[in-house]
């Protein structure tokens, strides 16, 4: 066998493989990935800050060279790349990096904007003083363990008697194999606050610290939406915490042009790039994924950070700001997760388990500090004990001296004739002759008195745990009063998450479905207020063969109800029907609604929110009425939910809003209608699955067209006047055309027929009824063949918008409609073609009104 093949070892390729990859990855974890719990520093960093104290780069020195540093790590303590030396350096100056710098910068250290700082070479750093103060003193008094360095020429620290929690205090982040850290920096007051209410309570809970510790405090500033990831990070160890920059809506002034609204941000989230954020937005505005931004511009300077949106004029600021944190890094998350070394193992910690790893290595340090300052009191005492000695017996001792043949002799003659050990008879020899005199040796004896009372309480030290808690608690006091600062990020409590309305402005809008299912969404402004009697804008593609049958006017925000003939309510968010242009023809509403072929949406109802307060009236085809209270149609299932329940060969058509104190007008196509209260005995409220009761009686060949809602406080004040007693058999059917001349802001009762023709009608001309009767005369139509379409209570200052068959819409105020008697024959309303007829008819929503209209 030759002498290569004895060198070959037999082994197992899977085992070795497996020792091997986790000897590496245990180095990567440990050597430099993780940070100690302890100190809460890698490797890395607490290399460059003990060679900095070694090379005397206090904050009372002046700066030195980074190079200077860089290389003194290199070579003594961290065998790597200059980069990585350099990076971490720099990173410990950054005070937007760091909650709390621990290195002094000066020169060029990079920015927010992710520039990249000066080279080493032009870069100058020094010990910040909170470095000093609170993790390198007391490395000289046996705190720490020391260790040899990657060759064994050098010593260094294991870890740093840190005297505050300093990897909470600014954070850390890292990947190493199979794992990853990322712990939030905080606040260096709250975390002392935190550690002497556990020193004081060491079975105080997770949820009590956090009135100390109430949340990660970002160097950058900025807001953390809701606290539902602090509590999962300080619980668990691991939680997404949502973070903010801080926008303000200001209105800038503008030489020569009106003012103009702008988003103003002073502050970013934590660890964003400023110049990518400002590009991304630039972005997003090109490529028209946000509207409303006219301009952008960076004017931030020494004074601090500001970046000024400028909107367009038609902009709502909310809702540019809200899209912003939504698309942006201007709203990012931060992910905790609270990996740390503990005794050399990587350990998940919660906000409690960070402390008490804290607390127990401070306890230590000050215990082996304590020790090795009683050592050195009692090797200073035990020389003082010989001095003592020799001036007792100072004659003695110097005779013994002159007679030595030499020091050896000396120093063994002096062990031998007093009782002294090696150590004090060496510095009896070493004694200068100056010290012989009085004063000197009372010197000598006040300090050995002074020692013995050090020793005493240094013995009581280690004695008692009492004392060294409080010790922890004066030291960590001091540091807080010297280097504290107030809190940066602000906690809200309201959750980060988004609402999709809050994207969107709530604007008024008309929803238009026609017979054949096509449905679209446009703004209310896309229609501008026309005078009466003119033809119109089309506001629709209509094919011949189709036609507008619901036309609705809600807010952008408000939920749709789909009503279907079949009984069954759908429910979809008004901003989430596509908005089209007046000549778009829409999106079939199957697209949008699990809606079968056989099955017809016959109302449309928006509803802004459920209350149990309200109630939803639904009448039939056949003139079946219910009410329902809304809230039971808080949860509407995807594939719809029954509302009423229909008789053979019925089917629902009209539904609306309303409460128990409102009352109910109900149109038949032949111009009659009927008034009667929601509320009392008239109507009580049915569960979803009923039928209902009658409303009112029809003629031959009469069916109900439309029905509307009075509200309550106008409906008492209607008085059941016996003077409109007679029954629409007496009533003068060729009576005038009385014009009402009284001056009112309303509400009235309009009319439309399917002619375009329309008036107003005081509401007092429809007396109370009881359900079920024939209702009295609400017009006389002009011509042969004309119909009752619609029926509306509007207001003084409403505005009503017309649809025609062929999608031809007008907008009009109602004040230009005239008021007439209930049978007046109306005024012209719409001009229309010969094949053509009116619709439907809305009312527009105004800002003011919590509820939007509903459609005719």
């Amino acid at each position: 066998m030759t002498a290569s093949q004895e060198r070959i070892v037999p082994t197992d390729l899977s085992n070795e493989m497996s020792r091997s990859y986790l000897e590496y990855a245990m180095s990567v974890i440990v050597g430099r990935a993780l940070p100690d719990a302890r100190d809460g520093l890698k490797p890395v960093h607490r290399r460059i800050l003990y060679a900095m104290y070694e090379l005397g780069l206090t904050p009372d020195r002046p700066f030195r060279k980074c190079a200077r540093v860089v290389g003194e790590v290199l070579g003594k303590y961290h065998p790597h790349g200059d980069t990585a030396v350099y990076d971490a350096l720099v990173r410990m100056a950054q005070n937007f990096s760091m909650r709390d710098p621990l290195i002094d910068g000066h020169g060029n250290f990079g920015s927010v904007d992710n520039d990249p700082p000066a080279a080493m070479r032009y870069t100058e750093c020094r010990l910040h003083r909170l470095t000093v103060n609170a993790l390198l003193r007391d490395i000289e008094s046996e705190t720490v363990d020391f260790a040899d360095n990657f060759d064994g020429s050098q010593q260094e620290p294991v870890v740093l008697p840190s005297r505050i929690p300093q990897l909470l205090l600014n954070g850390s982040s890292g990947i190493a194999v199979g794992m990853a850290t990322n712990i939030p920096p905080h606040n260096l007051g709250e975390l002392v606050d935190g550690l002497i209410a556990l020193i004081e309570n060491p079975e105080i809970s997770i949820a009590e610290l956090m009135h100390h510790v109430k949340a990660p405090d970002f160097p950058t500033g900025g807001q953390i939406l809701g606290t539902s990831g602090i509590r999962d990070a300080y619980f668990t160890g691991r939680g997404s915490i949502t973070m903010q920059g801080v926008a303000e809506i200001e209105l800038i002034e503008q030489r020569g042009r009106p003012d103009r609204e702008a988003i103003i941000v002073t502050e970013l989230p934590y660890q964003t790039n400023k110049a990518a954020l400002i590009e991304k937005i630039a972005e997003l505005v090109n490529d028209k994924r946000i509207d409303g931004i006219a301009d952008i511009r960076d004017e931030s300077d020494r004074d601090g950070m500001r970046i000024v949106i400028e909107l367009k004029r038609d902009a709502v600021a909310r809702v540019v700001l809200n899209n912003l944190y939504k698309q942006t890094p201007l709203r990012t998350n931060f992910g905790a997760n609270m990996l740390a070394l503990v005794n050399g193992e990587p350990q998940l910690l919660d906000l409690k388990r960070f402390l008490e790893v804290f607390l127990d290595f401070r306890v230590e340090a000050i215990t082996r500090r304590t020790q090795y300052e009683l050592r050195k009191a009692q090797e200073r005492d035990h020389i003082l004990q010989g001095l003592l000695i020799a001036l007792e017996n100072l004659d003695a001792v110097i005779h013994l001296i002159r007679a030595a043949a030499d020091t050896a002799s000396a120093k063994q003659e002096l062990m031998d004739s007093f009782g002294l050990s090696e150590v004090q008879a060496d510095a009896i020899l070493q004694m200068q002759l100056r010290r012989l005199t009085a004063l000197e040796a009372e010197k000598i004896t006040a300090e050995h008195e002074q020692l013995l009372a050090q020793i005493t309480d240094l013995e009581d030290i280690l004695a008692r745990q009492e004392r060294i808690n409080a010790i922890i608690v004066e030291e960590a006091s001091q540091i807080k009063s010297i280097h504290e600062s107030p809190r940066r990020t602000e906690v809200l409590l309201q959750d980060g998450d988004l609402d999709e309305r809050d994207l969107i402005a709530n604007e008024a809008a008309v929803i238009l479905l026609t017979e054949q299912g096509y449905i679209k969404r446009m703004p209310v402004s896309t229609f501008e207020a026309q005078n009466r009697a003119t033809r119109g804008r089309a506001g629709a593609k209509i094919k011949d063969d189709d036609g507008v049958e619901h036309f609705l006017t809600c807010c952008d925000h408000d939920k749709v109800l789909f009503f279907s003939d079949r009984g069954l309510v759908y429910c979809l968010n008004a901003y989430k029907i596509p908005t089209a242009s007046r000549t778009a023809r829409g999106v079939p509403i199957v697209q949008m609604l699990p809606i079968p072929r056989d099955e017809k949406i016959t109302s449309l109802v928006a509803v802004s929110e459920f209350t149990n307060d309200q109630f939803l009236v639904m009448l039939t085809r056949k003139g079946y009425i219910k009410k329902t209270p809304l809230d039971a149609f808080s949860n509407i299932r995807t594939n719809g939910l029954i509302a009423i329940s229909l008789a053979e060969g019925d089917e629902l058509r009209w539904v609306r809003l309303a409460t128990s104190e409102d009352s109910v007008i109900v149109g038949s196509q032949q111009g009659m209608a009927i008034h009667f209260k929601v509320g009392d005995e008239q109507l009580r409220p049915l569960g979803r699955a009923t039928r209902g009761v009658k409303s009112m009686k029809l003629r031959n060949n009469d069916q109900l067209i439309s029905m509307d809602i009075l509200p309550a406080q106008i409906a008492a004040n209607i008085a059941n006047s016996e003077s409109e007693e007679e029954e629409e058999s007496n009533e003068d059917l060729n009576g005038s055309e009385e014009i009402i001349t009284e001056v009112t802001e309303g509400p009235w009762v309009l009319v439309v027929t399917s002619r375009g023709y329309g008036k107003r009608i005081p509401v007092h001309h429809f007396r109370l009824q009881k359900r079920a009767g024939i209702g009295l005369r609400s017009i006389r139509f002009r011509m042969a063949g004309d119909e009752l379409v619609g029926l509306k209570i509007v207001y003084h200052d409403s505005e009503l918008m017309l649809i025609t068959n062929r999608g031809i819409i007008v907008r009009q105020a109602v004040s230009a409609i005239s008021p007439q008697s209930r049978m007046a024959t109306g005024v012209r309303l719409q001009r229309l073609d010969e094949d053509d007829a009116i619709a439907a008819i809305a009312i527009v929503p105004t800002s003011s009104e919590s509820e939007s209209e509903t459609e005719m």
